[in-house]
């Protein structure tokens, strides 16, 4: 009996894990630039009789991999200036050895090229800044990300892809962290657009729905686990 509470309460702990992921996904089907995640699992035997006949086999579930999906948004137009686009494989480089695909961009009081969340934006020569009369000129950028105010060439945005995107460290608001090296990318830049994030609400509500069902069913075999092994010790008591 216990053996199958300990089955039921493994299954039951992932269908929460992946209960959680799909709700992340979810709550961030409006953020520019998402990546959502998925998860995969794995059984396993715990003391196999081949290395220790004394005790039972035990078919355990663990998580095997939580990766994120890197595939490409749908791109939608906003007009912002400081709205961009990465189309094809590529992130806008960040200080700090971040990057991002999340575009909407902005310009601070001194003159540097941010992230929403306030992260300077990396061109070749370094974080890209304007001067005081530069910010109040037009500001273009072309699909090789070259940066002109006023027809002037000011930087050019730092374009990379990552050797291997499984490694890549996932920060938070479309936010990556690689410190390895990098690769240049041959991705074009669109001005006043975004990429959206890659979450199809359909499909992970459906996901989500399936966790549940299967988490109920869990949560139903502990608790009939946890009745038969009450009745068999209240039978004890009473020889």
């Amino acid at each position: 009996m216990y053996k199958g509470i300990y089955i039921a309460l493994s299954g039951a702990v992932l269908k929460q894990l992946q209960m959680d992921t799909i709700s992340n996904n979810l709550s961030n089907v409006n953020t520019p630039g998402f990546k959502k995640e998925n998860m995969s699992f794995k059984d396993y035997l715990v003391n196999s009789p081949a290395t220790n006949p004394e005790e039972e086999e035990r078919d355990m579930s663990t998580l095997s991999a939580e990766k994120t999906d890197f595939s490409e948004g749908n791109i939608f137009k906003t007009s912002n200036s400081m709205d961009l686009c990465v189309e094809g494989q590529g992130f806008i480089a960040l200080e700090g050895n971040r990057y991002t695909r999340r575009g909407d961009l902005k310009l601070t009081g001194d003159g540097f090229l941010t992230t929403a969340n306030g992260i300077k934006v990396l061109g070749e020569k370094g974080p890209v800044k304007l001067t005081a009369d530069q910010m109040q000129g037009s500001i273009k950028i072309d699909t090789g990300g070259n940066i002109y105010v006023d027809g002037e060439q000011v930087d050019s945005l730092k374009l990379v892809d990552f050797p291997d995107n499984a490694a890549v460290v996932k920060m938070g608001s479309g936010i990556y962290y690689w410190k390895g090296a990098v690769v240049k990318s041959d991705a074009a830049v669109k001005q006043g657009y975004l990429e959206a994030s890659n979450v199809d609400v359909v499909n992970e509500m459906v996901r989500m729905i399936d966790a549940l069902r299967e988490y109920e069913t869990y949560q139903k075999a502990i608790q009939t686990f946890d009745e038969a092994a009450s009745k068999v010790t209240g039978s004890m008591a009473t020889l």
